[in-house]
């Protein structure tokens, strides 16, 4: 008989509930700042875009910059971008889709992602 105690499939995701409920979000919830050139230029207008979890909705968003970041957003807009088809060197392939979150802060709050 083995000292440690095996985890059953019940155990471990409440384990990971209990993880994701003390974090304010699910687990599988993320928000990662989108770099790009387009969205610096909006970042000096005062709105930061973020990739999203494709289950996640505004309220959801706007709670998370708010806990990660200890800002305040004005708005919090959505934007889908669907999967593509892709030809890599000959072959057939899909490009994933991503959710965007377009969040608006005060005049003069700001974000440092670096």
């Amino acid at each position: 008989m083995s000292i440690f105690k095996k985890k059953t499939k019940k155990e471990t995701s409440v384990a990971t509930k209990d993880t994701a409920v003390k974090a304010g979000t699910t687990a599988k919830d993320t928000l990662r700042p989108h770099i790009t050139e387009k969205s610096a230029i909006l970042a000096e207008k005062g709105t930061y875009v973020f990739k999203v979890s494709p289950r996640m909705n505004k309220v959801e968003v706007a709670k998370m910059v708010r806990a990660m970041h200890n800002v305040t957003p004005v708005r919090v807009n959505m934007v889908n971008l669907p999967r593509t088809n892709v030809l890599v060197r000959g072959k057939k392939g899909v490009k994933s889709g991503v959710r965007k979150a377009l969040v608006t802060l005060k005049k003069g709050d700001k974000l440092e992602f670096m």
